[in-house]
């Protein structure tokens, strides 16, 4: 299988509350929305947009993936307003190893209502379904608790913590490292 396989056309995913999309020009206030909240901000790799400007060269980054067929994030949309309220994708993925890395981030509006859970198990469902992986991870700054819960509660294990292995924001951050075998997620699904 290729990354080309997938993301040349990349897949709508709907679950109960959300729809798993491309995103579009016309997200941008939406993007925006919570890409500009420091809060948000503040557990991702990337800074707070501080412009509508930010988060269009956001989107047309992402639209130049989408059109050459590589990696690049499904919008999340909540079903209920037709919003986009956030992002959720493989950030890496090897192909001949079988495995991915999953990462999102999600509006502070809609913290605490199980929606990324909700868009994790999806998409680890569509990794192990079609995309031949064995394994998926993700990881997280130390004091991301969400995030962390999120892993657990789509039935991750923890690895352990890697000391100072990612620089983001001018600092090395240490990172909880979590993952799902394909095996244990079709027990947990069952």
């Amino acid at each position: 299988m290729d990354i080309q396989d997938i993301y040349s056309d990349l897949p709508r995913l709907e679950t109960e509350r959300l729809i798993l999309r491309k995103i579009t020009p016309g997200d941008i206030n939406d993007m925006y929305e919570y890409g500009s909240d420091p809060e948000v901000a503040k557990y991702v790799t990337w800074q707070t947009h501080g412009t509508l400007s930010d988060t269009k060269e956001f989107i047309d980054f992402v639209l130049r993936n989408y059109d050459k067929g590589e990696i690049a994030p499904w919008g999340i949309e909540y079903k209920e307003n037709g919003k986009m309220i956030g992002t959720i994708d493989f950030v890496t993925w090897q192909p001949h190893h079988k495995s991915a890395e999953m990462g999102y981030v999600l509006s502070r509006e809609y913290w605490g209502m199980g929606i990324t859970t909700e868009a994790a198990e999806e998409l680890i469902s569509f990794g192990f379904q079609n995309m031949d992986l064995i394994r998926i991870q993700a990881r997280c700054f130390i004091e991301n608790i969400g995030s962390e819960r999120v892993m657990e509660k789509v039935g991750m294990s923890y690895e352990g913590t890697v000391r100072k292995a990612m620089l983001a924001k001018g600092d090395h951050r240490d990172l909880k490292v979590y993952s799902v075998l394909k095996e244990e997620f079709a027990r947990i699904k069952d």
